[in-house]
């Protein structure tokens, strides 16, 4: 918490595009005579983007669209966003000094990259006389907030999860879900300087070029998180089953509004944990909350691990031989493209292609697929995920892709399988978000539209399905690569514990 008073402050928007239940709006709006606001389009983070050809990135038009709705909400109350495009370490510091601010506000980044970035940024105020603050803002409890009776970090979930809920339930718990009173300060707020090189720039301008992004209808800023958590409200109950069927309406929407902060993470605990004790939706809510107190369980586990970003949690599973060499690529290729004869796995690569979505039991079957069945490195999939959720978030994305391969905290257990079809049978049983996104398929009867191969020529006859032309055939057996896997497998087998049957 800032220990003084200032005349002028900065608030440095980053993933927090809000401007209600803001923590470091608050504490420079409560502590400043005047505040100003910034968002950088930084150049470090975009120029890779552009260098892959993602120049139809949805990403970037939900940050622009999610900045537009707050600058008018800003200026509502007398102040603005000052928008930059350039590296934030380069332009926030010059930019202080100009509006001849003492302290910059900004909220704690948890990723590697942002934390040194975040370094460089306060060293270079300092040597300014310009001081940094940092706050927490996106999760519930971070860092050392919840720790295991001997003082260390968790590295498994559920002991994790009952002190994370302890510590809510425990005195004084209820203060980490109490919003930051923003409204009572917004006179503070000051207008952006009359700088034509402030506004907020062009998709053109910074090198991208329109998504789909409207044409998908993806609710962007503050009020399209309000519209999509007032409707998840309605149906809550039912998440705790509804979440793994992606044919059904079950989960949130939400996940694309946390990672950019168009909504405060304490609005939905606080209303989860509300539902729970009021008993509407208790079961449901219950379920959510759980999830909710993941994400923080991997940002805890990000900071105190940084090395996952690039390496197995478990140091014994970087010695895995992972398949490389002409028929690793096809595959990788097949795997992106949707074309590796498992019609689940194949819809919900089409999935993310196709909308930048892709719901939650599907990241687990088509993760578990590339790292078991083809036998590649989990790595090449977390990178894919990156560059294509509308979500990425790399503590998230990296916790789940190592949790799928067996190589990360808490994870599965490396002898734990999905099997494609039988995932498909249990979550898609009619088959209809496998109709939805492989149309040729459509004529198939249920029982064979998860497996084709397995349907009779006369079946197959009357879908109007040619196997290998219309639909490509299975690019490896599900049972000889679980055999390979399971011998792939044996640098990190442990002593007595024989494999059990797959999922």
């Amino acid at each position: 918490m800032p220990p003084s008073h200032f005349d002028t402050s900065l608030v440095w928007f980053r993933r927090d595009l809000r401007d209600t239940d803001h923590a470091a709006l608050y504490y420079a709006l409560s502590r400043s005579k005047r505040v100003y606001c910034a968002f950088v389009f930084d150049t470090d983070i975009l120029a890779p983007l552009l260098r892959n050809g993602m120049r139809q990135d949805r990403r970037i038009g939900f940050i622009r669209d999610s900045l537009a709705e707050l600058d008018r909400s800003l200026r509502r109350d007398g102040g603005g966003l000052i928008v930059l495009h350039d590296s934030a370490v380069r332009a926030i510091p010059p930019l202080a000094a100009r509006l001849g601010a003492q302290a910059v506000f900004a909220n704690t980044d948890y990723e590697p990259g942002a934390v040194a970035r975040d370094e460089k940024v306060a060293e270079s105020l300092q040597r300014d006389g310009i001081l940094f603050f940092s706050s927490k803002d996106q999760a519930i409890f971070d860092k050392d907030e919840v720790l295991s009776q001997a003082g260390k970090p968790f590295s498994v979930f559920t002991p994790y999860k009952n002190a994370w809920m302890a510590r809510l339930a425990g005195a004084g718990g209820d203060f980490f879900l109490r919003a930051y009173p923003v409204e009572k300060y917004r006179a503070a707020l000051a207008a952006p300087p009359a700088d034509a090189a402030y506004a907020l720039p062009s998709l053109e301008s910074l090198g991208f070029a329109p998504s789909n992004l409207h044409e998908l209808k993806i609710p962007t800023g503050m009020s399209g998180a309000d519209t999509l958590f007032e409707d998840f409200l309605g149906r809550i109950g039912a998440y705790g089953t509804a979440r793994d069927y992606p044919a059904v309406k079950g989960p949130s929407y939400l996940s694309v509004h946390l990672r950019f902060g168009t909504i405060s993470i304490r609005t939905l605990a606080r209303t989860a944990l509300q539902a729970m004790h009021a008993g509407h939706g208790g079961a449901g809510a219950a379920t959510w909350l759980s999830e909710l107190a993941w994400r923080d369980f991997y940002f805890m586990i990000l900071h105190h691990h940084p090395r996952v970003a690039t390496r197995a949690f478990k140091p014994e599973y970087d010695a895995i031989e992972w398949e490389s060499g002409r028929q690793a690529q096809d595959d990788f290729a097949a795997w992106r493209e949707g074309r590796t004869g498992y019609p689940l796995v194949d819809a919900a690569m089409l999935q993310i292609n196709r909308t930048g979505y892709m719901h939650n039991r599907l990241r687990m079957v088509v993760a578990s697929f590339l790292s078991k069945d083809l036998g590649l490195d989990w790595r090449w999939g977390e990178q894919y995920f990156a560059a294509h959720l509308n979500d990425f978030d790399l503590a998230a994305n990296n916790g789940g892709w190592q949790w799928a391969s067996s190589s990360g905290c808490d994870a599965q257990p490396y002898f734990r399988i999905f099997n494609p079809v039988t995932q498909s049978e249990k979550f898609d049983p009619e088959g209809k978000f496998i109709r939805r996104y492989l149309p040729q398929l459509a004529g198939l009867p249920d029982k064979r539209i998860h497996a084709p191969w397995t349907a009779t020529p006369d079946e197959l006859r009357q879908a109007g399905l040619a196997l290998g032309k219309d639909y490509p055939l299975p690019i490896v057996d599900h049972a000889l690569a679980r055999e390979r896997t399971l011998q792939r497998y044996a640098v990190v087998k442990q002593a007595g514990k024989a494999p059990q049957e797959a999922a």
